[in-house]
């Protein structure tokens, strides 16, 4: 196999995303899978890959300057080069920029064309000399182009926050955005205790320490991989986000319930509910898609799991003979515009399209579940994004819809630390990076009310 460094791994990534339309995630663990870099190479690669996305149109737009025809006609090897090294230039101040510039050279005689060397050296040495000088756009004067150029967001996206947060918040978004997402597991409960999972970590190098508000959670750094990491193979813990673990408490189904989860791929909640039913009752997990029903059945049994019942089917057309649930989580498929620090690829690939298509689906989802949930049982619509839309909107207008429901007071169940806007003991609540400190999540119970 060939030996590639940090750079180069990343080069390769970011071609798979700008010319094959790969994931971030799953293009970097692909390609650092298939050739093994050493643990200082594959954080610097993660790093190099995560933040030129992260940065993509101030990289762009600063190249521009020092460019004779746009970036976007540049050969896909020499343009993604030149990001890696500006990038490199304008970011990370460890790295030298007669570094940045040599290594790219290097690239660019790899992977580019007769006279690419000098192209890409003589680019970013002028980005190197006189790029950090270049001003943005006044906040006063165009506060959309500031913004979106300054910390990196789409114009179309930064104008609908500073039109719902105002510029200060619609700053502090983007700027926690850009900062990278903590590791974050959820302790196994059913066979050992967050205590007992933190020393047990440690024991292995991996330094840990609890989360703010969910009782299970640990934050981890000095993190490997987890393909060959004896505690996660051992089923002691799952990858999951701390807001995230805050749906499953918002539902807080009792052991020996009938549970829905009707978007449950991969597993991470319907194992979550699993450990608060102390692993007894029933838990039936819906996809849509047949192969992800194997990545529930999977996280299941690493996790001692043996009350889910994973079935694919569409949770819009369920079977109307089917008996109803005491306990429904629909965490509905959505803009994802709440987890921007863990994909940082997506805010490219996100359009208001794509908004509206979410929310007819949403819609569609919830009159599917709601006539399968018992009179006096309990629906939670959850979502990883922050659009009024999907959201609150969808919320009134299901209540509407469906008087038979009634929104439940959600202080019992979540930490009342969180409510800044004092909205739980209304019945939801929305998760925001930049006041909560974890990804971005809308989280809205129901009560379906006994027939009078």
């Amino acid at each position: 196999m060939d030996r590639v460094n940090a750079r180069e791994v990343a080069l390769k990534v970011l071609y798979a995303v700008d010319q094959e339309q790969a994931y971030a995630n799953l293009a970097l663990d692909r390609i650092l899978e298939h050739y093994r870099p050493g643990k200082l190479d594959r954080a610097f690669a993660t790093e190099l890959v995560y933040g030129v996305l992260r940065r993509l149109n101030t990289i762009d737009w600063l190249l521009g300057h020092f460019l004779h025809q746009p970036l976007a006609s540049q050969n896909p090897w020499i343009r993604n080069i030149l990001r890696l090294g500006a990038y490199q230039i304008i970011y990370l101040e460890r790295v030298p920029d007669a570094a940045a510039c040599n290594e790219s050279s290097e690239l660019a005689r790899r992977y580019g064309h007769a006279g690419a060397v000098g192209f890409v050296n003589g680019v970013l040495r002028n980005l190197a000399r006189r790029g950090k000088n270049i001003p943005f756009p006044d906040l006063n004067d165009d506060p959309v182009a500031h913004i979106a150029l300054r910390y990196s967001h789409p114009s179309w996206l930064v104008q609908r926050w500073l039109e719902e947060f105002g510029v200060d918040e619609t700053v502090a978004l983007c700027q926690a955005n850009n900062d990278p997402a903590p590791n974050t597991i959820r302790t196994n409960t059913l066979k050992n205790t967050r205590q007992e999972l933190k020393q047990r970590l440690w024991k292995e190098g991996v330094a840990a320490e609890c989360t703010s508000y969910a009782p299970e959670g640990l934050k981890i750094a000095g993190f490997p991989t987890l393909h060959n990491f004896t505690p996660f193979k051992e089923g002691l813990f799952m990858v999951q986000d701390e807001s995230s673990m805050l749906v499953g408490h918002a539902l807080s189904p009792y052991p020996g319930a009938r549970v829905l989860d009707a978007a449950a791929a991969p597993g991470t909640k319907t194992t979550h509910l699993a450990q608060l039913m102390n692993n007894q009752g029933e838990i039936t997990a819906l996809d849509i898609h047949p192969h992800k029903i194997k990545l529930i059945a999977a996280n299941c049994r690493r996790l001692g799991i043996t009350c889910v019942r994973a079935v694919s089917a569409d949770a819009r057309y369920l079977d109307h003979g089917m008996d109803p649930w005491d306990f429904i989580l629909l965490d509905a498929p959505c803009s994802g515009l709440g987890v921007l620090r863990r994909r940082p690829d997506a805010r490219w690939r996100k359009t208001r399209a794509s908004i509206e298509e979410m929310t007819i689906l949403q819609r569609e989802m919830l009159e599917g579940v709601a006539p399968h949930l018992k009179p006096g049982g309990i629906l939670v619509y959850s979502t990883c994004t922050i659009t009024r839309e999907e959201n609150l909107d969808q919320v009134n207008e299901f209540l509407a819809r469906h008087p038979e429901f009634s929104l439940e007071d959600l202080s019992p169940y979540l930490p009342s630390g969180l409510d800044f806007q004092k909205t739980l003991s209304r019945g939801y609540i929305q998760l925001l990076p930049h006041r909560h400190g974890m990804d971005g999540f809308f989280i809205a119970r129901f009560r379906k009310k006994l027939p009078v």
